[in-house]
């Protein structure tokens, strides 16, 4: 997903704080979210339908959904989520016509997963203290300005310090931003026409400069991403990579697949030198197989079975952590 209040509260908050100035925030976003969630529920609702649920939710102090106010939700929403709303002519039923949109990954989703989250906060004050959201440490200074040479194409001045290195400031044009891992990242093409990742974290100052670039019309942030596992892109070769993930990981897995590619192959049990048996599944995955990904299969404790060369490089991580705990 290319860029929770997960973290972004005030990259969604700005936006919408300037577009809908009259009307109080936590009241727009949730007649957008019950709109939009309602009509996942029932699939197909009249106006009528509709405003009869609308009213007996009290989505809007009792107050009647007027076809007026409904039709602006549903430019609104088009406009903010991707979703598009459309009326069947012979039975005046109102249904979202590409529901895969909230299921993809893209940023619609990630702004309506916000945006629902916000919602709950804000209904229930009661249980607020009860929630517990991620919290991004930094970067999230520099979103607003970002966002904007983003829209505009405008270069941006950048000052970037690497831990453990001298800093330096460089012309860049920003093409993507990415949220991973409590980390806001920035795509950007450098002067020397080299692609590079910059954590919002190491950033030490942003400036909009008045020069502007031309997006190349082809280019995907998720197709740019798509071969990886995070936001490490440094060219890994791709490989066709099968894990082993023993006992109850498999599980993590399915419930949130670490990539598109990810395939279940194959379960059975291992039998141990006491008799004891354990449960595994076998996975594979299309994947460039960069640091990131490799850190998240040991977190995991997830077995690499092949290719055998990758398996090697997982092997020297494992007895490399193990001499730490050999240490005395």
């Amino acid at each position: 997903m290319l860029l929770t209040d997960f973290c972004a509260k005030y990259f969604v908050v700005t936006f919408l704080f300037a577009t809908f100035a009259h009307m109080k925030p936590a009241q727009i976003f949730n007649q957008y979210i019950w709109i939009i969630n309602t009509l996942r529920a029932y699939r197909k609702l009249t106006l009528e339908q509709m405003n009869q649920k609308w009213q007996e939710d009290g989505v809007a102090d009792g107050n009647p959904l007027q076809r007026s106010s409904f039709n602006r939700h549903r430019d609104a929403i088009l406009d903010m989520f991707g979703i598009i709303i459309d009326c069947e002519p012979k039975t005046y039923k109102y249904y979202i016509s590409n529901p895969e949109v909230l299921n993809d990954g893209s940023i619609s989703q990630w702004l309506f997963s916000t945006l629902t989250v916000h919602g709950v906060l804000s209904d229930c004050a009661a249980i607020k203290d009860r929630i517990i959201l991620e919290n991004v440490p930094a970067g999230e200074e520099y979103l607003d300005t970002i966002k904007r040479a983003i829209k505009s194409n405008h270069r941006l001045h950048l000052g970037y310090k690497k831990f453990g290195a001298e800093g330096y400031v460089k012309t860049v044009c920003p093409y993507t931003l990415k949220l991973w891992e409590q980390r806001w990242y920035l795509l950007a093409l450098n002067n020397d026409g080299q692609m590079r990742i910059y954590a919002l974290d190491r950033v030490t100052k942003v400036e909009l400069t008045d020069e502007t670039f031309e997006m190349p019309a082809d280019f995907s942030s998720e197709a740019y991403f798509s071969d990886y596992y995070g936001v490490k892109t440094d060219g890994t070769p791709m490989a066709h990579v099968v894990v082993r993930a023993h006992r109850w990981t498999p599980d993590y897995l399915r419930t949130l697949p670490l990539h598109h590619s990810q395939q279940e192959l194959e379960s059975g049990e291992i039998t141990h030198a006491d008799s004891s048996t354990s449960p595994y599944t076998d996975f594979s995955f299309d994947i460039r197989p960069t640091d990131d990904f490799l850190n998240e299969l040991m977190k995991f404790g997830i077995e690499v079975l092949q290719p055998l060369d990758l398996r090697e490089k997982m092997r020297h991580r494992v007895l490399e952590m193990y001499h730490y705990y050999e240490q005395k």
